[in-house]
């Protein structure tokens, strides 16, 4: 892996995994689960949980990454616009920084919709062990 290297994960929030993280961390805050209550607030449906993104983003650092001998040290999201059920999200990694001293990679996120919006960016470093 080197400097500008562009990696690439396609995720969809399917049914399961949007039950699941409301069966796993109990959030039933009524703008992800009612969509009455989602629509009054001008949304198109239930609003899927952010952290999901940090789901798909987790599953892209331990298993599609040529390396895996790698911990998450640090991460950001900013959400810039909603995920609704079934959408399928492209996850670009671009790497931005590395070091071979402390063997640290640092890379630049988006998250794109099927739609090709930007609903969300951010940044991760990881560690090599």
């Amino acid at each position: 892996m080197q400097l500008n290297d562009l990696f690439t994960s396609s995720y969809t929030v399917s049914d399961k995994v949007y039950k699941g993280f409301i069966e796993v961390f109990n959030d039933n805050n009524p703008l992800h689960t009612d969509a009455g209550f989602a629509k009054n607030l001008g949304f198109e449906a239930e609003v899927m949980h952010g952290n999901i993104l940090n789901g798909f983003l987790s599953h892209f650092i331990g298993e599609c990454l040529p390396i895996k001998n790698v911990i998450i040290q640090s991460q950001q999201i900013k959400f810039l616009h909603p995920v609704y059920l079934g959408n399928t999200i492209e996850l670009q990694a671009v790497i931005d920084y590395y070091s071979e001293a402390v063997g640290v990679y640092s890379f630049n996120l988006k998250f794109i919709n099927q739609a090709n919006l930007k609903v969300a960016t951010g940044k991760i470093q990881i560690g090599v062990l």
